[in-house]
């Protein structure tokens, strides 16, 4: 028996939120759209069917009010609330008003955000559930517990180490320790770094696996039990632990730790009733070990190549699940990679400045097309402004092919093509690293960037060749000067009447 869904509000922005409209708007769903004041002509509000302000800029004044969001769906008529990622997206109590409200929440239950959020929480799920974890503390290290006790655990689990937050994600409250009188400091920056992202001191210590692979497995879960695990995502190119690049399926993973993964990804969602998509990561070390790492209760940024390599549309599955079909697709041919994909994220950032974000107006964008060339998944427009106040993600570039190698040299012509103009934007870091002679081999770890960097010493992603330094120059010279000629005649351009005006004198007289 479906539920009734026929308006959704995306409590989202950006790439995301079009991307999730025009899922609903293939399923004949209406749409509703949420914005802050400087999102007012966003793409996504243009897409959707309705949209409606929710506040000032920053985002604990609008994207992530509860209540403002709550109260929108109800009067815009919406039965069910997409997410996205980020913002609300894991955050139980937001899927918890949902509920409490009558609305659809389309992802898990609250109770499993809470349960897989807490990362320890998590780790025990994965142990109970006989998947390997990387070895370290099962317990959160709150404030309360001193240093000196902190130093003995460490010690114990064995360095290099690894602090954690709790609650955390993408990268914050985290810290390398690898010699113990490094573990104070460090021990103090987590816990203080993890209070101001997530408003929870607490953190864990993992020993450090040295050199691994980022390797995730995407799945699906609906309301009768059934759990379906896809082809794995290789994410082992990062920066700042947060993930660029993405691709599928991974070189190191051979059909047997194929099966093994989506194995593994089961039972951890199974262990606790788990609905709608999901994310299990994992480390894979250099001996093809693999360890549970977290699990992401949303969808993920990356979800683009999962589905140009299994033909499934996840934002329509999570639609269907949401309203209560059973899932009915093949296991088997779910762990079938037909072909390979690779997603570039474009961000507002400059690689030659340490990826420093780069808001501000996109004066012009041309934008990629072409064989091969199957997502261009963007919030992005000509003559908008990617603003300061949220994650500069401003698209994301998606390349699929019959095998590796020529997925890459399509990527490599499409970032060619991309253009984007008034901002820095990560594509010339994009462009070198598709003719990395180790990248292209897939000899790289979750360290890759780190090291380039160093070895790079400095040296420009984007260099200009002397031809077109000289070329600029004389351009700008030439624009100076038409601008200061405009400048000094306007008394004729003044009495210069346009074709509009004499037409319509014209046709005055008449």
């Amino acid at each position: 028996m479906s539920a009734p869904l026929t308006k959704v509000l995306i409590a989202n922005r950006g790439e995301i939120a079009v991307r999730i409209i025009r899922g609903c708007r293939e399923m004949g769903l209406k749409t509703v759209a949420v914005y802050s004041e400087c999102d007012r002509t966003s793409q996504h509000v243009r897409h959707a069917d309705q949209a409606y302000a929710i506040g000032p800029n920053p985002p604990r004044e609008s994207y992530l009010c509860i209540d403002k969001i709550i109260d929108v769906a109800r009067s815009s008529g919406a039965d069910a609330v997409h997410p996205g990622y980020g913002f609300l997206a894991e955050n139980p109590d937001f899927a918890r008003a949902c509920r409490d409200a009558g609305l659809i929440f389309i992802g898990p239950t609250p109770e499993a955000i809470d349960l897989m959020g807490s990362k320890t929480a998590a780790r025990a799920v994965a142990i109970a559930a006989g998947v390997p974890v990387v070895p370290g503390t099962k317990e959160p290290l709150g404030p309360e517990v001193p240093e000196a006790d902190v130093a003995r655990i460490a010690a114990e689990v064995g360095y290099p180490i690894l602090i954690k937050a709790v609650s955390g994600g993408g990268g914050k409250g985290m810290r390398t320790v690898t010699d113990p009188a490094e573990l104070a400091s460090a021990l103090r920056a987590a816990r203080s770094e993890a209070l101001s992202a997530f408003g929870d001191p607490a953190v864990y210590i993992e020993r450090r696996v040295m050199r691994p692979r980022h390797i995730e497995i995407q799945l699906l879960g609906d309301h009768h039990g059934t759990v379906v695990p896809f082809v794995e995502r290789e994410c082992s190119i990062q920066r700042r632990h947060q993930k660029v690049v993405e691709e599928s399926p991974s070189l190191q993973v051979n059909p047997g730790t194929r099966a093994s993964l989506a194995a593994a990804a089961a039972a951890v969602a199974r262990r606790v009733g788990y609905t709608n998509a999901g994310t299990i990561e994992f480390l894979l070390d250099q001996n093809g070990e693999f360890f549970f790492l977290e699990m992401n209760t949303r969808l993920q940024v990356e979800h683009p190549i999962t589905e140009l390599v299994t033909l499934t549309d996840l934002v329509h599955w999570q639609l269907r699940i949401a309203r209560g079909e059973r899932l009915d697709l093949d296991p088997e041919q779910a762990l079938v990679p037909h072909g390979h994909a690779i997603e570039c994220r474009i961000y507002a950032e400059d690689p030659d400045r340490d990826f420093l974000p780069s808001p501000g107006r996109v004066t012009a964008l041309r934008v990629p097309a072409g064989p091969g060339i199957r997502r261009d998944d963007s919030g992005a427009v000509a003559g908008a402004d990617v603003p300061v106040y949220y994650d500069p993600l401003i698209a994301k570039l998606s390349a699929w092919a019959v095998d590796r190698p020529t997925a890459i040299a399509r990527m490599a012509r499409a970032l060619g093509e991309y253009d984007v103009r008034g901002i820095k934007t990560t594509i010339p870091f994009f462009r070198w690293l598709m003719t990395d002679p180790d990248f292209q081999a897939g000899r790289f770890d979750t360290t890759f960037i780190d090291h380039a960097l160093a070895c790079r010493n400095g040296q420009p992603f984007q260099e200009v060749p002397p031809e077109d330094e000289h070329l600029a120059i004389v351009a700008a010279a030439v624009h100076a000067m038409t601008q200061k000629m405009s400048a000094e005649a306007p008394a004729a351009s003044a009495v210069q009447d346009s074709h509009w005006k004499r037409h319509a004198r014209a046709q005055g007289l008449r």
